[in-house]
């Protein structure tokens, strides 16, 4: 169902907001009045904020066209999305701070090698290449943010243009792509609040199919999905009467202040509690489900095999409870089932309050999108290539049964969090200017179970809110593996139209050799229709392109779908799409557009960054290395892919300078670099220059200092540890031929549940914190040895000694003040009160002092 009138810009900033038309804000959050209402509640500060540091690029509303030869007129296509600029008095001067340091780097190069002087010149052999790879890195990573672009839908003008009147739109059609593993690592209720956000989505209910992929193949999660269809024909109905955000119910629910635009506060908290105890008892269900189908399955085994059972009492074609061939992890049969069909072009709108409907859906729409189960066949003989593989199983099927020219792919942890995104991505590809040639739309990830102080930079925003936009100033940003709108033809690994001179080439060597696919190719644009009860010719061709054999001997996985053989399947896909010519864009709205769940414990936030990199570095000794890669990449483009698979060699360097304290704890002086003054000096101006340049990027990033600080903190703390692990394992693949095997992040929390928090106190010892915990003990010892050095060389140390002293512990309490958060996960639970971490550290610089006093005085 369309939204009432005015409803259509809701929650999208202040350049989208409709207006209003008297809608009232009550002191609790929620709020009430007419259907058009819209709110604005706590609007005006973000908007005066971003007009401080962004300013309106000039732009007509309209693109000029052609004029019409034939129909002898000319149309004037409305521009779907504004962009913005940061203003001059803030880019100005960000950018010649950039000349400046980049000055000062290339003369403190020189400077040392014409002053090659050094106690071990090993180690300034060794500090001098990292200085150049520190350098050089900077270098990379500053040289995209110097054009920072921020895009801002207007749907309002996409409403004009797509209007068919009497509320309906005539949109383009989306397919949604929800991934999940398995439901051990990835909590089912997760997954389920996922379907139901994308059910309940602000977007024509006819347009919009959702698919959820099952790589175990298990029973549990099909039955869920049964079980959410039925609570769906409940709560969607219940999102559109309300216009409530968001539209995960699991999230809504949590919310203090739920908010509604209704005209009666009586009707909608009645609404409300119904619906709740209703989202309880599914909850439930989802519980009770592995036993329901354990206890269902014994009923129905016989003596000699122990299957899995479906409610109709046939066997499950997937894993089942006690496994065996055919039936197991890794090997079963294909499965693909319509669970809602395709809706009707109508609304349909419901019943009033009766003796069987509590809720009163008269004036509703009731239909839901299309929405189907997909377990692709896996056999042990062939690799299944994870995530990418899965995706491209979704790709060909889809295309079979929706064939939507465009593609949302979601991690079943993430939600939709503002029910007006879908549109605010469809701006940008349906946009008169660069539609056409748009493969994507990426959109920032926000997290809802990250701690008060993102303790593990979890946000990530100097990335998500910094280089995301930078990148939106070239040929865009990177696809980041989910949240993303993706144009059908370009994951097809065609050419963007400006760069194809001919048509489209469909080849069975390259496609695969469904007929019924190669077809849908050929009318990319043109939606299917398909009826539940599908024939027999149509199941074939769907088991046909889920079956493992499918795409041996074609271009799956290397120049079609998502690519194969890497760890971070998502740049390495995005970055084809911008060789062939394509641009991103980058989409960022309030409310957020999706949000979803993050690794709060150190170890599994390290093990997700290990895999990450990893894969870049996959991405730099693969065919798609970006510095050697063909295709129409802008220059600054391939600079910022460099960037992107070569930043974990950065942390070789910086575990060497980590550990470069050691040297305290030899009897003698021994100095990198003299003059050692001078050099520290140097240094520290380099540093800050760092540091002032970040000032800038702070403001029209629109982050916050903490969020500045946190990133420095974990890139620390990464950099000793995951980063290093990666690079070693990339070696070990370019000697051996053996691929990194990385394990999926753990979306289950085994802490206490009354906590919410409670995972972020759990310390759980993994190889790859050695680095970590030797660099800081190191440190720890250097100020302990350097205080017991004091102490027995009281009244004989020179003015020099000291002054090189006092520099050389401020280096020791910068590397500690960075792997803070690394101390205080080593406390456990204990962390919680970061006091005491000021009382142990003390307490470890008096005891390394005075156990380095007394062995000197017994050596001595």
């Amino acid at each position: 169902m369309s939204p009432p009138n005015g409803v259509d810009n809701a929650g999208l900033g202040e350049p989208l907001l409709a207006k209003g038309n008297g809608a009232t804000s009550l002191a609790n959050g929620t709020r009430h009045g007419d259907a058009g209402a819209v709110p604005t509640l706590g609007r005006k500060k973000k908007g005066a904020k971003e007009e401080t540091y962004w300013v309106d690029i000039d732009q007509p509303d309209v693109l000029e066209a052609a004029p019409d030869l034939e129909n002898g007129s000319g149309g004037r296509p409305l521009l779907l999305f504004r962009n913005k600029k940061v203003k001059r008095r803030i880019l100005y001067p960000y950018r010649i701070l950039i000349c400046a340091r980049l000055i000062a780097v290339i003369l403190f190069f020189i400077w040392r090698l014409k002053n090659n002087i050094s106690d071990i010149i090993w180690l300034w052999g060794m500090s001098v290449a990292g200085d150049v790879w520190f350098g050089f890195s900077w270098l990379l990573n500053q040289l995209p943010k110097v054009n920072p672009i921020k895009s801002i839908p207007d749907l309002g003008a996409l409403k004009k243009i797509c209007d068919l009147g009497e509320g309906r739109l005539s949109l383009p059609g989306i397919d949604v792509f929800v991934t999940t593993a398995n439901p051990i690592d990835e909590p089912i209720l997760y997954t389920m609040n996922c379907i139901l956000s994308i059910l309940a989505v602000d977007y024509p209910v006819d347009k919009n199919a959702c698919y959820l992929s099952d790589d175990a193949g298990a029973l549990v999660n099909y039955e869920a999905l049964v079980e959410t269809a039925k609570f769906a024909t409940l709560w969607v109905p219940f999102c559109r009467k309300y216009c409530i955000e968001p539209r995960a119910p699991g999230s809504y629910f949590e919310l203090e202040a739920q908010s509604y635009i209704c005209s009666s506060l009586e009707d909608f908290t009645t609404d409300r509690k119904y619906v709740h105890r209703k989202y309880d008892e599914f909850k439930m269900r989802i519980e009770m489900l592995p036993n329901t189908i354990r206890e269902r399955s014994h009923t129905y085994s016989n003596i000699h095999i122990n299957a899995a059972f479906m409610a109709d009492g046939t066997q499950w074609p997937g894993t089942w409870i006690d496994s065996t061939e055919n039936h197991k992890k890794g090997h079963h049969a294909s499965i693909v089932q319509i669970i809602v069909n395709q809706p009707s072009h109508t609304p349909q709108h419901g019943l009033p309050v009766c003796a069987k409907e509590t809720v009163d859906f008269s004036t509703t729409d009731v239909r839901l999108p299309m929405l189907v189960y997909v377990s692709r066949e896996k056999h042990p003989s062939y690799d299944h290539q994870k995530k990418a593989g899965a995706m491209n199983v979704q790709l060909r099927v889809s295309a079979l049964l929706s064939n939507a020219p465009f593609i949302i792919n979601f991690d079943c942890d993430h939600y939709i969090n503002n029910s007006q995104s879908f549109r605010a991505a469809v701006c940008f590809m349906l946009d008169p200017r660069e539609g056409e040639n748009t493969a994507f739309v990426q959109f920032p990830q926000r997290f809802d179970n990250v701690d008060p102080t993102d303790r593990y930079c979890n946000h990530n925003r100097v990335f998500f809110d910094g280089t995301m936009l930078a990148l939106n100033g070239l040929q865009g940003p990177s696809y980041l593996g989910t949240g993303c709108m993706f144009r059908r033809i370009a994951l097809y690994g065609i050419d963007s139209p400006r760069r194809r001179a001919d048509g489209v080439t469909i080849r069975t060597n390259i496609f695969g050799n469904s007929t019924s696919f190669l077809h849908s190719m050929l009318s990319p644009d043109q939606e299917q229709e398909m009826s539940l009860k599908l024939n027999e010719m149509a199941i074939s061709e769907l088991v046909d392109v889920m079956a493992c054999a499918y795409e041996v001997c074609t271009g799956w996985g290397k120049d079609v779908g998502w690519i194969y053989n890497i760890a971070t399947e998502d740049i390495a896909t995005g970055f084809r799409a911008h060789r062939q010519g394509w641009c991103s864009k980058f989409c960022t709205i309030k409310p957020d557009a999706f949000r979803g769940t993050a690794p709060i414990n150190l170890t599994e936030r390290l093990l997700q960054i290990m895999r990450w990199s990893g894969g870049s570095l996959e991405l730099f000794f693969s065919h798609n290395n970006p510095l050697f890669a063909r295709g129409w990449l802008h220059p600054i483009q391939r600079v910022a892919y460099l960037n992107m698979t070569i930043y974990p060699i950065t942390s070789i360097f910086i575990v060497v300078y980590g550990l470069c304290p050691m040297m305290w704890l030899l009897p003698g002086e021994f100095y990198i670099q003299r003059p050692f003054t001078r050099y520290v000096l140097y240094v520290i101006m380099i540093i800050l220059m760092i540091h002032i340049i970040g000032v800038f990027e702070i403001k029209w990033a629109g982050i916050t200092w903490m969020d500045w600080w946190r990133n420095e903190q974990f890139f620390m703390t990464g950099a000793t540890s995951a980063y290093p692990t990666a690079v070693l394992y990339m070696l070990v693949k370019l000697v051996t031929g053996k691929g990194i095997q990385f394990r999926i992040t753990s979306k289950q929390t085994s802490a206490d549940t009354n906590d919410k928090f409670a995972d972020l106190y759990i310390f759980r010892w993994v190889p790859l914190l050695i680095p970590t915990t030797l660099v800081f003990a190191v440190n720890v010892g250097a100020i302990g040895v350097a205080l017991g050095k004091v102490i027995l060389l009281n009244g004989s140390w020179t003015a020099v000694q000291m002054r090189h002293a006092i520099l050389g512990l401020i280096f020791n309490i910068w590397v500690m003040a960075l792997l803070y958060p690394f101390a205080l996960a080593m406390l456990g639970k204990r962390g919680k009160r970061p006091i005491i971490l000021f009382i142990v550290l003390p307490l470890a610089f008096v005891t390394v002092g005075v156990t380095y006093c007394a062995i000197q005085y017994f050596l001595l």
